[in-house]
């Protein structure tokens, strides 16, 4: 690759990295290859079927509008939708609250931008979402972990970081977290909103996966108990279809305005057609339809993978049981590598990811590890916890 052009870039380049994550995924479209490690939905659970009906009434009822340049803040009708969609999960607000995105990503990209000065402190659950950090390092912040347990993020260590430093914003997935799949427990929400409120601060709560539930009692969206400290994060690609790229969130009057001027200058919209399919996916009642059937389809293999875990990975190893989401966080015994494992599990064909990669701290999570289930039947499941617990003990 030509470097004539280094010199040209700019000082925001030096913070910013490619996915690590991306990086060893590539190995996944290695010929026989078996992957727990991309967050990725099931082809199955795309309602592919109703895509044509979708489509053609999306056609039918707006024409040439749902084809044709819109409002920075959103397709009207999907804003519309949008607001039953998120009050179905206890969130009351209006249309106007709503803003439309290109994904979830694109939200946490555009809060960087309006939020982050360099230098100034982000606080985070410790492990994170590596999509989060990757499109706040562009705007040079530094990171302070906040500790979390398996009801997530601890109260008394939130307290004590927002009492010894001046926060930009806390960043949380609040729900079947990734990487962990914890969530943060109902009494925890309560504790957690009465410190925010104290402090004046501000949460970016992220909420992709709380509909992937398959067992207990849902919990309500931390914006819930704190609307005026949050800015909520969500998105369709987990109940829909990922490759329409539509997300949303809701935010205080003026964070909400400067994304908006931020968005103008970004992307000037979101791709029309694809919202105006999600405004008929949630109003024509497929997406009611749709949900049984995903739940259905991953709870199985959850339960295989966890069955699997209890059944061959040596009683050293620990792991999280969420009651739903995508992912299972295992964690080995002082002195593992899971890094290593990984290229010795390639070398089998099977791929997960090593949890370090989620931590701000780069010595930290060295024995961890996030392992996905919602791509591959039960029984392919089962054979590939077998084959890693196999390169687990043959290496320790």
């Amino acid at each position: 690759m030509s470097r004539h052009f280094e010199h040209l870039l700019s000082q925001r380049t030096k913070s910013m990295r490619g996915n690590a994550i991306r990086d060893i995924l590539k190995v996944v479209s290695q010929p026989g290859m078996i992957s727990l490690a991309g967050g990725i939905p099931a082809p199955e659970s795309f309602p592919l079927e109703q895509m044509y009906t979708i489509n053609d009434t999306v056609l039918d009822k707006y024409g040439t509008t749902a084809l044709q340049y819109d409002f920075t803040e959103g397709f009207t009708p999907l804003r519309h939708a949008l607001v039953d969609f998120v009050a179905q999960k206890g969130i009351q607000t209006t249309f106007d609250d709503i803003t439309v995105y290109n994904g979830s990503q694109s939200v946490l990209d555009l809060i960087g931008k309006i939020l982050i000065t360099p230098n100034d402190l982000v606080a985070l659950e410790s492990p994170s979402y590596l999509g989060a950090i990757s499109a706040f390092n562009a705007y040079e912040p530094d990171y302070i972990a906040i500790d979390t347990d398996d009801d997530g993020i601890i109260p008394e260590s939130l307290e004590q970081v927002l009492s010894k430093h001046s926060i930009k914003f806390i960043y949380i997935v609040s729900t079947f977290q990734n990487p962990t799949g914890r969530t943060l427990t109902h009494k925890r929400r309560q504790q957690m909103a009465e410190i925010v409120k104290q402090h004046g601060v501000l949460v970016v709560e992220d909420d992709p996966y709380s509909a992937l539930r398959f067992r207990g009692e849902p919990v309500l969206p931390f914006y819930t108990y704190a609307p005026e400290n949050t800015i909520y994060v969500s998105t369709v690609s987990k109940t829909f279809a990922p490759g329409l790229r539509v997300g949303f969130c809701i935010a205080p009057p003026v964070i909400r305005e400067w994304l908006s001027i931020a968005k103008q200058g970004a992307d000037l919209h979101t791709n029309t057609y694809a919202q105006a399919l999600a405004s008929e996916y949630l109003t024509g009642g497929y997406a009611e339809e749709q949900l049984p059937k995903i739940i259905n389809l991953y709870k199985p293999r959850q339960e295989a993978m966890l069955d699997a875990m209890e059944r061959y990975l040596p009683n050293t190893y620990h792991w999280t049981k969420p009651d739903g989401g995508m992912f299972i966080w295992v964690e080995g015994p002082d002195g593992v590598d899971a890094e290593q494992l990984y290229w010795k599990a390639v070398e089998r064909k099977i791929a997960f990811v090593p949890g370090k990669f989620f931590f701000i701290n780069p010595d930290q999570g060295l024995g961890t590890m996030r392992l996905n289930f919602t791509k591959i039947d039960e029984e392919t499941i089962d054979h590939a916890i077998k084959i890693l617990s196999e390169v687990i003990r043959d290496n320790s």
